[in-house]
């Protein structure tokens, strides 16, 4: 019964089969959208093409895939082609790309739109701006070393500026070996960077796979990098390639390219000839005034009469030597007079001086203390009686003089109240003369 089942792999392995040998399979055209797609560092790229119904999985080889020329996208909706084919280990079907392309713009142009939205990003385009040389020594010239545009921008120099020195460094300029080139012209000229002025990189015009070197990273960054000002004339003014925009200037054409890098040198003789004359004619207007200003100045009384240059510092000098001596004659008044005032205070502020000052103020300070114990001594004499007088009218003598006893018991305990003593209890009575001794015969309470 068991033979009749197949294992899942003999299955895999028969599907996958008639993948590889239909025909129809081998070579497909597929339109839809990436999806699921993330970027995997040198190496095989996954993703799904999708459409509104429907979803297939897509593999592309890491050999295929770096050769791409634009950044495949999530979302973006591609023009695929290649073959279908089963992987065993998963059992789903899969589409091996073998190339690729954007739906409705074709790949060279989303290439360049991707890598002017880098170089946007990263600020390159405003990098290199910096001002041409107004007057050249020695121009470089990148471009081809046959054709129209050499001999047009060769011939516009000559023309302007025979003077400056054009040095050609030929390389092609379309095709893969072009790029190369390119950037090796580039490190030729840096080698070379303190002989030159000017760069100027051209090329004719042409379609955007014939311009394609020059919208290349490398050479964009070997633009970027050259010390040397450039000048940048690839195509037609309505093309515009990257090496146009990183450039430090940007001419329509390649003859435009040779009049932006040079002057006119008719145009800078006959301007020179112009600030000649004028020079002249503001030299001689100078010597004239200068001479005028001369004849007035040898007519100056200055020159013709000298010492009235000095009369009025004259006067000046005798006018500040009098105000000096008054001022000096009220100085030492002042000073004299302060020197009196300190004689006399000094005078009075002798040794002798002061002590019969302080003599003075001893005798003064006796007399004053003398007077002071004096009523001192009698208030506290007064302050005495009234306390004699008050200590004696309260004294319990008095009280025992108007009558009054006092009662104690044998054990000299003053007896208060009838409750301190009993019958026939020995007591002692004082009395204002002397002492009396009784017994208590009764007792008597109120």
């Amino acid at each position: 019964m068991s033979e009749k089942y197949l294992s899942v792999k003999a299955l895999t392995q028969y599907l996958k089969r008639k993948f590889d040998v239909d025909p129809h399979l081998q070579r497909v055209f597929v339109v839809g959208e990436v999806s699921n797609f993330r970027l995997r560092p040198n190496s095989h790229q996954y993703f799904n093409l999708k459409d509104e119904a429907a979803r297939i999985s897509a593999v592309m080889y890491k050999g295929v895939f770096n050769k791409l020329s634009f950044r495949l996208e999530e979302g973006m909706k591609v023009l695929a082609v290649g073959r279908v084919t089963l992987f065993e280990p998963s059992g789903q079907y899969q589409l091996v790309i073998e190339s690729i392309q954007p739906d409705g713009v074709g790949a060279l142009y989303q290439a360049l739109e991707q890598l002017k939205q880098k170089f946007q990003a990263a600020g390159l385009f405003q990098q290199n701006e910096r001002p041409i040389a107004r007057f050249p020594k020695k121009i470089a010239v990148i471009t081809s070393p046959t054709g129209a545009v050499i001999r047009d921008i060769l011939t516009t120099i000559k023309r302007r500026y025979p003077i400056v020195q054009v040095t050609v460094f030929p390389t092609r300029v379309q095709g893969k070996e072009s790029v190369g080139e390119i950037v090796a012209a580039f490190d030729q000229v840096k080698q070379r960077a303190d002989e030159f002025d000017t760069v100027i990189l051209a090329r004719g015009g042409g379609s955007i796979e014939d311009l394609w070197s020059f919208n290349e990273e490398v050479v964009a960054q070997a633009i970027l990098s050259c010390p040397i000002p450039v000048i940048s004339s690839i195509g037609h003014e309505t093309d515009t390639t990257i090496a146009d925009l990183v450039a430090d200037l940007r001419a329509p054409t390649p003859t435009a390219a040779a009049e932006l890098s040079t002057p006119v040198m008719v145009d800078l003789l006959q301007a020179i000839t112009g600030h000649q004359e004028r020079l002249i004619h503001a030299m001689n207007k100078l010597m004239k005034d200068k001479q005028k200003r001369l004849a007035t100045v040898q007519q100056s009384y200055l020159l013709t009469q000298p010492e009235r240059l000095y009369q009025a510092y004259s006067q000046q000098l005798d006018r500040l030597s009098q105000l000096l001596n008054e001022y000096q004659q009220r100085y030492f008044n002042q000073r004299n007079h302060s020197i009196q005032l300190l004689t006399q205070r000094l005078l009075l502020s002798t040794p002798q001086q002061r002590v019969k000052q302080h003599e003075q103020q001893i005798n003064f300070l006796a007399e004053r203390l003398s007077r002071s114990m004096q009523h001192y001594l009698q208030a506290k004499q007064q302050v005495f009686q009234k306390q004699v007088v008050q200590l004696d009218a309260y004294s319990p003598l008095n009280s025992l003089a108007r009558g009054y006893s006092v009662v104690r018991t044998t054990d000299d305990e003053v007896i208060k109240s009838v409750q301190q003593v009993e019958v026939n209890q020995a007591i002692t009575i004082r009395v204002s003369d002397g002492l009396i001794d009784a017994n208590v015969t009764a007792t008597q309470r109120k």
